[in-house]
């Protein structure tokens, strides 16, 4: 049977954090630029929304690239193990 790896399930992680994070700041650029003082939904200011939406997004973009990197070593270090596995005699 084969070796399952949590690879796969990391790499869609990793992207879907990059992804979330990039709409994130883009979202927050835009209110904080285009909404200004106006109240969201009694919530409070878009400005204040906005850069907390910036700030959220800035984390999950650096968060999903570590993922990715960390998805990239551990793909390679898998390679390179199984590939070592078949050169020995």
């Amino acid at each position: 049977m084969a070796q399952k790896t949590p690879d796969l399930f990391l790499s869609i992680t990793a992207f879907a954090l990059y992804i979330t994070g990039g709409f994130g700041v883009f979202g927050g650029i835009i209110l904080v630029f285009m909404m200004g003082n106006q109240s969201i939904s009694g919530l409070g200011e878009a400005k204040g929304i906005g850069y907390l939406l910036i700030c959220i997004g800035l984390c999950f973009s650096v968060m999903g690239v570590l993922f990715l990197r960390l998805v990239r070593n551990r793909t390679n270090a898998f390679i390179v193990k199984s590939l070592a596995a078949k050169e020995k005699p």
